[in-house]
């Protein structure tokens, strides 16, 4: 009887390399459309965040404050439950 379900699980696949002298095309570098060029250049000019950019305001507002050895905690006293 042949069974009429896949064979559910790990399935091995193997790499078979392309034939010696082709090579694999390169997908073009497609640029933002020009309203974004334009969004990103007026933000730049006002000195704002652009993504994918360093953004060192961001880095110091996300640093943490305290640092190790700051605050100390206390004991719990002997039998309080805690």
């Amino acid at each position: 009887m042949t069974p009429t379900y896949s064979v559910i699980g790990r399935q091995r696949r193997v790499f078979v390399p392309p034939p010696a002298g082709t090579a694999l095309p390169v997908p073009p570098h497609l640029q933002d459309p020009p309203i974004y060029r334009a969004l990103m250049r007026a933000w730049a000019d006002r000195g704002r965040t652009l993504p994918g950019r360093h953004d060192p305001e961001w880095i110091r507002l996300a640093a943490p404050q305290v640092t190790r050895g700051q605050f100390s905690a206390f004991r719990d006293p002997q039998g309080d439950g805690r």
